[in-house]
């Protein structure tokens, strides 16, 4: 196994953005990757709390890149966005240092994690989104997404039962975009990866536990319906009895095969 640890990405307005880049060490040929986003409600979390899953990611024969991004207490919206871009963007300007294949890109994040590469799967073409963080030759697109239990659609978080109250102003929605998310429709639109659906989103396969009561279940059916009312390719998995993360989402569990098994298929892993 071949990991570089703190590689430095790009900048996020004057600070450095670092990363954890994982690769099966005997494999020579160009490999698909897959760009992996932490969770941590934008305000917390850290590139190699997952280091679990990336080490499982290049077992199946994949590249990895785990990365920090800027939270909501240094910058908010939509700088975390803009630095999963430069990530991507990253990976396309150093393929042949990195043994990847630039056409074979996806992402992958829990919670906020979730949020953020369904948002960079479906903002394709969205300027504001690019951010100066380096690399603006190339393209940010991804070709496949995987969503674990992320927010989509902040306005009707406090619609389903939940053991956070969405609407307050410390809420990590309205720390993320700046303010109370009922006072900033503009802002909470701008933010949310459903506003940005359309006929050309990549395939995305969605799972998210039926008893989480952090980001409530209804936050993945909308997504699942806005993306099949534009004829996407989607996947959507309710795991039963789960939790927002925890058990159902392990490793080594059923579901992390499938979702696998997902970017194999969409990425054309042989």
């Amino acid at each position: 196994m071949q990991i570089i640890d703190d590689l430095i990405y790009g900048k996020g307005g004057a600070s450095d953005l670092h990363a954890t880049f994982y690769r099966p060490a005997a494999e020579e040929r160009p490999l698909p990757v897959i760009l992996w986003v932490h969770g941590g409600a934008w305000m917390a979390g850290d590139r190699l709390d997952d280091d679990h899953y990336c080490r499982r990611i290049i077992r199946a024969g994949f590249a990895c890149l785990s990365i920090n991004y800027r939270l909501s207490d240094e910058a908010i919206f939509p700088a975390a966005i803009q630095d999963c871009k430069c990530a991507v963007r990253y990976l396309r300007a150093h393929t042949s240092e990195l043994g990847i294949q630039p056409d074979k890109i996806g992402a992958w994040g829990p919670s906020a994690g979730g949020h953020l590469v369904t948002l960079l799967g479906t903002s394709a073409q969205v300027a504001d989104f690019e951010g100066t963080g380096g690399w603006p030759e190339q393209d940010s697109s991804v070709q496949a997404v995987c969503d674990w239990f992320g927010p989509t659609n902040f306005t009707a978080m406090s619609d389903f039962p939940s053991d956070q109250d969405h609407r307050a102003p410390d809420a990590p929605e309205s720390l993320f975009i700046g303010g109370p998310v009922h006072d900033y429709p503009d802002r909470v639109a701008k933010a949310n990866p459903i506003t940005y659906i359309s006929a050309t989103t990549p395939p995305i396969y969605i799972a998210h536990g039926t008893n989480d009561r952090i980001v409530p279940l209804n936050q993945s059916e909308l997504l699942y319906d806005a993306l099949k009312a534009q004829g996407c390719d989607v996947t959507f998995e309710r795991i039963q009895g789960a939790g927002h993360g925890g058990p159902g989402f392990g490793a080594d569990e059923p579901l992390f095969a499938r979702c696998l098994a997902f970017f194999k298929a969409q990425l054309a892993v042989s």
